[in-house]
């Protein structure tokens, strides 16, 4: 019964969340300066008493000649009824099917880098935090990897593996030509293009939770019962073993909210890289002033992070004994 209360607080709590961060989705793009109805009548060539017909044509189809209530307002209906609306910038294609095409890339690749960095961050944070050696050795690389901005590595890595020695393709998620497919050539032609996205977003965040998992040990180790077990003789690897397990809730934690570090960081790694994901739609969607494509955009990124977290905070209420007691009364 407990937990049952612990899920619905949860599930109120993200739901409100979610109108709040729905609705600045849907302010936001409104409050830019500019005419998104102009800006894709200008790649028409039109006479000028049609240019007017057709901006008018326009307004109305994409309801911008409403008042902003009746704009929000229509914007709940149609995001409840799952319509995202119709691209300014790729007329006439619907978001979601745009959306759709784009959202795969970001998932192959912001996915697997948040593990992976995640799994040999924490590694050899806890590596670091048990050798002195290895520490003076390993620490000034994990905060000169997350000092580092995403786009600058992803630089950094471009010149160094596509100019200086030319090992992987510079741009684009796979080469001029081929077509989607699951064949050998196309699947080993689209890592060659993604390796080098990855391993920017890997480099940086690794950093981050190399030093988080080594502060964290570190604290364990030298907290009153880690003293208390050390005094009743209990072996050091048992010691280690409570403080890693104690050290990684803080982590799981943090696993939920660097997916919205790492959408923000994937967006200008994409635009380094050409990728064709999320981020690089994001900014053609915002010099074209493509109200509709932006918010599709930042609600898929707003959901993605939302369902992270939740998915989290349960684990964290099953991982962790202290908070499944307080809401559950079991441990």
């Amino acid at each position: 019964m407990g937990f049952n209360s612990y899920l619905a607080k949860k599930v109120v709590v993200y739901t409100i969340t979610f109108i709040v961060a729905a609705t600045l989705n849907w302010g936001i793009p409104r409050l830019m300066p500019g005419d998104p109805i102009g800006v894709l009548l200008s790649r028409f060539s039109t006479l000028p008493q049609s240019t007017e017909v057709m901006y008018s044509y326009f307004m109305q189809a994409f309801g911008l000649d409403k008042p902003l209530h009746e704009q929000y307002i229509n914007f709940w209906r149609a995001l409840l009824s799952g319509d995202l609306g119709v691209s300014i910038y790729l007329y006439p294609r619907k978001v979601e099917d745009i959306l759709l095409d784009a959202l795969p890339y970001d998932l192959v690749l912001i996915v697997p880098a948040v593990i992976v960095s995640w799994i040999i961050g924490n590694w050899l944070g806890a590596l670091a935090s048990v050798s002195r050696r290895l520490d003076a050795l390993l620490m000034p690389v994990f905060y000169f990897l997350t000092s580092s901005p995403y786009f600058w590595m992803a630089i950094v890595l471009a010149w160094l593996l596509t100019v200086v020695f030319p090992i992987f393709p510079p741009s684009g998620a796979y080469s001029p030509g081929l077509e989607p497919s699951l064949s050998l050539a196309f699947i080993e032609d689209f890592l060659m293009h993604w390796t080098l996205p990855f391993l920017s977003l890997v480099l940086v965040m690794l950093g981050g939770w190399a030093i988080g998992m080594r502060n964290l040990i570190i604290y364990e180790i030298e907290s009153n019962y880690s003293r208390y077990m050390e005094a009743l003789g209990a072996p050091r690897g048992l010691i280690l073993r409570y403080a890693f397990r104690n050290a990684m809730l803080p982590q799981i934690t943090g696993l939920a909210l660097q997916i919205g570090l790492a959408v923000a960081g994937a967006i200008t790694t994409e635009i380094v890289f050409s990728y064709p994901g999320l981020g690089y739609l994001m900014l053609q969607a915002i010099q074209n002033q493509d109200y509709f494509l932006m918010q599709g955009a930042f609600l898929v990124i707003v959901i993605m992070v939302l369902v992270s977290n939740f998915i989290v905070d349960i684990v964290y209420a099953l991982v962790d004994p202290r908070i499944r007691y307080t809401y559950t009364g079991e441990t």
